[in-house]
This record gives structure tokens, C-alpha cells and sequence, in this order.
């Protein structure tokens, strides 16, 4: 199924987030926004808070974000400290940011990085504690203020999901914040905030989509509502991908690739990830890799280790290899390495970032089970 942006919602089975897709929407932040909050005049909790990170200022899309909200009437604070891969002191000095502004609604404006803050920040101002106190599902116990966020890049799916991911400022380890709460209200898609994004950024978000399709069709957790979502992302994203990078990608191109991001986002929410991911995360950690290069790079020959018996990727090709064929043609295409080695991973370190890969959450979720052993082979392969 293809759709053409417009105004109208999207309505994506199993989610309880309101899709508001098209070219353009971002000028109906202010009155989505404004539906969201109470209608007092003068009352402090009609002010909102904008969670970006320092580089949308220069695309012009924070200050078309405040002129959205300034249109309803709305006063907006700017907390842009936010980092790639944020931490918990990113989380802990956004909520501090707050605190002092009273926020009655919060706008996460950016990448993953920045709706994945958003989320901690509401968590923590609305909550209190620390990030780490939050590790898990369903702990928060009070209230949280509703949630719009603005996804400027194809990638993610924050925006579908209630889990931020927040790194230990310490060990660096991913930490997955889970909560009912912290989703989103709304997600506003706007393929028109995409055309910014640089080649290397858009082709690293676009690739962790693909993962994300490929893996939450697959896992021991996937239900039949996560299935559709998995192979009505992929159905969008497969296509999409290869015209959609560079400054000259077809409008309709970058409008699938957001809309494949957000379903595949919304299939994590049913499924949950695999192997690529788990794989992909002490990557990142040791060796700072971005992390839609280190999930491309793994993800091929998770592939072809899971359908060696049986093909659990089936919703979207007939043949595991032919898939991880494909997803291998993707890497070349978006000009990413497709060996360890070419990232300077140095292969005596290979069973330490497997015991570091067993270790994380998505791993329990492949369809074929994996210990410290098959994910050291694993990078083995890809090195």
C-alpha cells in the first residue's frame, strides 16, 4: 500500500499514537499542540518545551517550530543539549531545564536522539530520579505531560514507540527506558523535514528503518499485528531506499521512506528487535560507530544465520538469502562500509564485544537462539 501525504491521520493498527502525515504539517504543530493543553489564558501550563539538538537550529526547522507554536499562542522554551546516543546527564540537565519553565506539553524535535529525550526528560521531570531508575518497563509512577514528536530523519520510529533509549554516561551500555506513558500522542511526519538531512545521515537513519522492518517481522515476539506493520514498512522502505538519498530524492521518495520508518517503529512496539541490534549496540559503545552503519553491517549475516534452517523473514522475501542479498545491495548503495575490518574494529577485541552483545536485551528476541559463542562467530563473519 502506497499513500500520498495529506493532512488526513493514518491509522496504523496497534498503535495508540495519532499519525499526522504530509508535506507541510509541521505548521499545524501550534494547533496540535494547542488541542493537547489546557485552555487557560495566562496559565503557565499552556507553556511547551522543545527537546531538539544543537544542529536543527542551522536547518531552520527549530524556528519554524516556534513560529507553529507562537501562531497558537503558545510560549516555547529550547532545550538543545541534546547529544547522538544521549546519556542520562543529557536527560538529567534537560528535566533541570524544565523544571524552572513549568512546561505543560513536550515537543521531541529531531532524530532518535532527540525523541528519545524528550521521553527521558519527561520521565524525570514528571517522575524524578534518574534514568537508570527507569530501566525497564511500566516504572513510572505518576503522571507524565503529553508528548508531540516531530521525527526530522527516516529512521528511528521513536516516534511509534514507548521505550527511549538512554546510554549510561559511565559504561556507555544502552539502557532501555520503557513506560506506557512516555509514548508520543502524536506523530507529526512531515516528509518535508527530511530534505535536509545529509547524505551520510540520511542513509545511515534509512538503513536502521530497513533493520528494523527485517528484524520485527522475525522475532520470537511477533504477533500477527506486528507482522502487517513489518511487511507494510518493508513494502514501503525496500523501494523507497535507493531513491531517496542525496538532494535531488524524489519527494514521494523521502514521504515513503518516513512513513516505513514509523511503521517499522511501530512494529518494535509489538515484536521487539534480534540479533543485528544486539550485535550492532557494543559497536557503538567501543568503537563509536554510528548505529545505522553498525546494524547495516551485521544485519546481512544475521540474516543468513537465522534462515539456515527455516526462513523466519518470509512477510517480506521467499528466501533468507535472497534477502540478505539485498540488504547487502542497501549498504553499498547508501556508501557504507560493509566489513568490520574497513571501521577499524580490532578483530582481537571480537569476543569481548560478543560477551558485551549477549548481554543486551534485543538478543533474547532472534528467532534463533543466540549465546556468546554464535555472536562472536557472527562478527567473525562480518569482520
Amino acid at each position: 500500500m502506497r499513500l500520498t501525504p495529506d493532512p488526513r491521520p493514518v491509522e496504523v493498527p496497534g498503535s495508540r499514537v495519532r499519525v499526522v502525515f504530509g508535506a507541510g504539517m509541521l505548521a499545524r504543530l501550534g494547533q496540535l499542540a494547542d488541542g493537547l493543553l489546557p485552555r487557560v489564558a495566562g496559565d503557565p501550563e499552556r507553556r511547551v518545551l522543545l527537546v531538539t539538538d544543537p544542529g536543527l537550529r542551522d536547518s531552520g526547522h527549530v524556528g519554524r517550530a516556534l513560529a507553529a507554536l507562537a501562531g497558537a499562542g503558545l510560549a516555547a522554551e529550547v532545550f538543545d543539549g541534546v547529544h547522538e546516543n544521549p546519556t542520562g546527564d543529557d536527560v538529567s540537565a534537560g528535566a533541570e531545564f524544565a523544571r524552572s519553565r513549568r512546561p505543560g506539553l513536550i515537543v521531541g524535535l529531531g532524530g532518535g536522539s532527540a525523541m528519545d529525550a524528550a521521553k527521558g526528560v519527561n520521565l524525570l521531570l514528571t517522575n524524578g530520579g534518574t534514568m537508570s531508575d527507569y530501566e525497564g518497563y511500566g516504572k513510572a509512577r505518576r503522571p507524565m505531560l503529553p508528548l508531540i514528536a516531530v521525527p526530522t530523519s527516516a529512521g528511528t520510529g521513536s516516534e511509534a514507540q514507548s521505550y527511549a533509549l538512554i546510554s549510561d554516561p559511565a559504561t556507555h551500555r544502552k539502557m532501555a527506558c520503557g513506560d506506557p506513558k512516555a509514548q508520543p500522542r502524536v506523530a507529526l511526519l512531515d516528509p518535508d523535514l527530511t530534505a535536509t538531512a545529509p547524505p551520510h545521515v540520511a542513509a545511515a537513519a534509512g538503513i536502521d528503518a530497513i533493520a528494523h522492518a527485517a528484524e520485527s517481522s522475525a522475532t520470537t515476539r511477533r504477533t500477527d499485528v506486528s507482522r502487517r506493520l513489518s511487511r507494510w514498512a518493508w513494502e514501503l522502505l525496500a523501494p523507497a531506499f535507493p531513491r531517496s538519498m542525496g538532494p535531488s530524492a524524489a519527494d514521494q521518495a523521502r514521504a515513503d521512506m518516513l512513513l516505513g520508518a514509523h511503521l517499522a517503529g511501530a512494529a518494535i512496539e509489538n515484536s521487539m528487535l534480534g540479533a543485528a541490534h544486539a550485535l550492532a549496540n557494543p559497536l557503538t559503545a567501543r568503537f563509536g560507530v554510528t548505529h545505522g552503519q553498525a546494524v547495516g553491517l551485521m544485519l546481512p549475516h544475521v540474516v543468513r544465520f537465522n534462515a539456515l534452517e527455516e526462513n523466519p523473514y518470509s512477510d517480506l522475501e521467499a528466501e533468507g538469502g535472497a534477502l540478505a542479498d539485498r540488504l547487502d545491495e542497501f549498504l553499498a548503495q547508501a556508501g557504507l562500509a560493509g566489513r568490520l575490518r574497513d571501521l577499524a574494529v580490532d578483530r582481537a577485541v571480537l569476543a569481548d564485544l560478543a560477551e558485551m552483545a549477549a548481554g543486551q536485551w534485543t538478543a533474547r528476541f532472534n528467532p534463533r537462539p543466540v549465546g556468546k559463542a554464535e555472536l562472536e562467530a557472527l562478527y567473525r563473519s562480518a569482520w
